[in-house]
């Protein structure tokens, strides 16, 4: 691993669990930063974490537990408020890594001169070598953030400043029930506060390589790909894909949190069926020869991956919820998201997704009685698909999800 880097700063956008609980943890323990910045446009939470000396809790759900883990040192600025904003930019222009953690790429625009854009480019000027991770779950995050910054920059050298992809298989969310926070033993934020950061302990991420002359990661934990592709394709239609095709049959089946999915076999052996034989089976075979011999692109490795997924998704001290898995069904539904792109995938590699299409099949069902107006299962379809969805491949969807859609009724009661 080398020498520890110290004495470097680190700035984060977006003070989200994924933040708190990855990168902010992961700079921390790497001992190498000795300043810790954060923009957040929470003023509640700005004020909250000031008043507490700079340091939050977060609760770490490991296999045999949960740990609560106290972060300090972690200096939160609300880019609205001018002097925070002056800050933020004195903190970027000091910094050597940096992070986005913020719901959406578009928000990398939002706000004006307040923007993350704005600020990393009036921060980011030449004659110093930074990153950004981009923890956004956008195949294309880097690429997008790296052309508002430049249209931000007003031709200023930004030759310095790589943009980085990551793959963040972590899960993670922000518990706010007082009475579920009790139940579950777990620290808030801040003390007094109504919400907690709950975490898997796991921290294998994946970014895009380096390419600055000489640089070193202070973050030394991540590991570098030259092409993350392939990866970005497993985390979308090998674990969001088995993940929601879990959450929507779980709904259906009467769970309300993932963990007890361990006790439904016929589900869970649904959720192995769909990983291994379908998305596995059709991404092994579309990458294991082109993505320079990595094990993940086997079947061995895919087994594994899928063993590890599938007890980390029900994990009993991750107290993941059906509710979060399944929300935005709409979005889920797309033609290149997880469910249909997975399926797609794997008919392109001549395997036929029956498993994928019932996990389709339900969250469609789900996405009808939220979206009442938008009417039957294949108009419904129709609408969420545009015109990307065209001639026989649409047809096979259309037909697996209908087939699905047929055999759904005996998949609404568990055993």
């Amino acid at each position: 691993m080398g020498e520890t880097v110290r004495g470097r700063r680190f700035v984060g956008f977006g003070f989200g669990p994924i933040q708190a609980g990855l990168m902010l943890c992961e700079a921390i323990e790497s001992g190498s930063f000795d300043g810790l910045t954060v923009a957040e446009v929470d003023q509640g939470l700005v004020d909250a974490v000031r008043t507490n000396g700079s340091s939050v809790t977060i609760n770490v759900a490991g296999r045999d537990g949960v740990r609560a883990k106290k972060l300090s040192g972690i200096r939160l600025c609300n880019p609205r408020v001018p002097a925070d904003r002056k800050e933020l930019v004195a903190a970027v222009r000091d910094s050597e890594e940096m992070a986005t953690a913020v719901p959406s790429v578009s928000l990398y625009s939002a706000g004006g001169d307040s923007s993350i854009a704005a600020i990393v480019a009036e921060g980011a000027i030449p004659g110093r070598q930074r990153i950004i991770y981009t923890a956004e779950n956008d195949n294309f995050a880097a690429e997008k953030l790296s052309k508002e910054v430049a249209n931000r920059s007003s031709g200023r050298d930004l030759s310095g400043l790589q943009v980085l992809n990551t793959v963040i298989g972590k899960m993670s969310g922000v518990i706010s029930s007082e009475r579920e926070m009790r139940e579950l033993g777990l620290s808030p934020l801040v003390p007094g506060f109504n919400k907690c950061v709950l975490v898997e302990e796991f921290n294998r991420i994946l970014v895009s390589r380096v390419t600055l002359p000489g640089f070193v990661r202070g973050i030394r934990v991540f590991e570098e790909k030259t092409d993350l592709l392939p990866f970005e394709e497993a985390k979308l239609y090998g674990h969001n894909a088995i993940h929601a095709l879990l959450g929507y049959l779980a709904r259906l089946r009467g769970h309300s949190v993932m963990s007890t999915i361990r006790q439904d076999f016929a589900l869970l052996s649904l959720g192995g069926q769909a990983f291994l034989e379908e998305s596995g089976a059709a991404l092994v075979r579309k990458h294991g020869g082109a993505a320079g011999g990595e094990p993940l692109f086997t079947p061995a490795g895919w087994s594994a991956y899928a063993e590890d997924l599938l007890q980390r998704m029900t994990n009993p001290w991750l107290h993941d919820s059906v509710e979060r898995i399944i929300r935005d069904p709409v979005r889920k539904l797309g033609w290149s998201d997880r469910l249909f792109g997975t399926m797609r995938i794997a008919m392109e590699q001549g395997i036929e997704p029956r498993a994928m299409a019932l996990g389709a099949a339900a969250a469609l069902s789900f996405a009808g009685a939220v979206e009442k107006e938008l009417g039957p299962p294949l108009e419904l379809l129709s609408r969420i698909w545009g015109s990307d969805a065209v001639g026989a491949e649409r047809d096979a969807c259309a037909r697996l999800v209908l087939e699905a859609l047929e055999k759904l009724p005996a998949w609404t009661a568990r055993a």
